[in-house]
């Protein structure tokens, strides 16, 4: 269940009421009078079933209650109430596999600001990774993967495309390729640093390392990983079953795939260097076409999903 508080200007409130009352999935409503101050206006509250959330947030948009008032969502951990359960058994659909269009627009476009903390974490995963690619040691790289902040871009890149923002798709890919431009620039210094102070060497880059090898080689397998990995990360941030994302932060060769790229600079050994950047491009396309095609095919069961959306014998 999701909780909303709204506050509404006095002249739409009587809308608010009969949009709320007349979309399925909705309980415990609320209507306090001239309780808001801030804006001014009065505050209504109510709960409604998570797939019943995204109809009634548009409907009340279309009413203009976000423009002139405001609206509030909260996840409801435990909801102790018959009225609750009967409104989750009258909305469509199941609650796992509704997606709640205004959240994830709101949590990609702060995932995909530039900050500094974003780049830090880019720079400093990258440098762990490059770590692990030099002593080829897999448990560094999946650290460094982990650590990555990337996938906030990337879906805000989906996101846009598939809600035809093009605002956020220019700020997504901005934060991505500064992000990584950054993150290498950085792990190339830092190569030459820990060379200079004797920690890497040429030898231990070029050497066989059969744990991490396969990040500047990338094959057709790789494209299919990133497709996979897109897939599952967009349906996680998009369903109420968010703890898959970690799991699609350390499938995808991304981070230490610019970590390899890197240190191959610093050393000059170009080969590598080319063949990490095609992993990395490899993995970041697999990722977005595989997040846009989620995202659409999400968008189009939905709406074609039977049931109804308003309570019979209202409007």
């Amino acid at each position: 269940m999701l909780h909303l508080r709204m506050i509404t200007p006095s002249d739409r409130t009587d809308a608010v009421v009969d949009v709320v009352e007349s979309t399925v999935g909705t309980a415990h409503l609320v209507v306090l009078p001239g309780a808001g101050r801030d804006p001014r206006g009065d505050l209504v509250l109510c709960d409604v079933a998570r797939e019943a959330g995204d109809e009634l947030l548009r409907e009340l948009k279309a009413l203009g209650i976000d423009d002139d008032g405001s609206i509030a969502v909260d996840h409801i951990d435990l909801s102790l109430s018959k009225r609750a359960d009967a409104a989750e058994e009258e909305a469509p659909g199941e609650g796992a596999d509704a997606v709640l269009w205004e959240h994830l627009t709101e949590a990609t476009h702060e995932e995909s600001t530039l900050t500094v903390t974003y780049c830090a974490f880019m720079m400093l995963a990258t440098m762990i990774a490059a770590c692990g690619v030099v002593l080829d040691n897999a448990i560094l790289i999946v650290g460094a993967m982990a650590v990555g902040p990337e996938f906030g871009p990337l879906a805000g890149v989906c996101t846009a495309v598939v809600q035809r923002a093009p605002v956020l798709a220019l700020r997504s890919l901005g934060a991505l390729l500064i992000g990584f431009t950054l993150a290498i620039a950085a792990t190339t210094v830092f190569t030459l640093g820990m060379d200079g102070i004797g920690q890497f060497d040429v030898a231990m880059l070029d050497g066989p390392r059969p744990n991490t090898g396969f990040i500047w080689k990338p094959d057709s397998l790789s494209f299919v990983v990133s497709l996979l990995a897109g897939a599952a990360g967009v349906l996680s941030l998009t369903s109420a079953k968010s703890g898959a994302l970690v799991g699609v932060a350390i499938s995808v060769t991304t981070v230490p795939a610019a970590a390899n790229a890197a240190v191959a600079l610093g050393y000059g050994e170009f080969a590598q260097m080319w063949g990490s950047a095609e992993q990395l491009l490899l993995n970041l396309a697999g990722i977005m076409i595989a997040g846009i095609l989620t995202l659409l095919g999400q968008k189009l069961l939905w709406r074609t999903r039977p049931g109804r959306r308003v309570r019979h014998g209202k409007r």
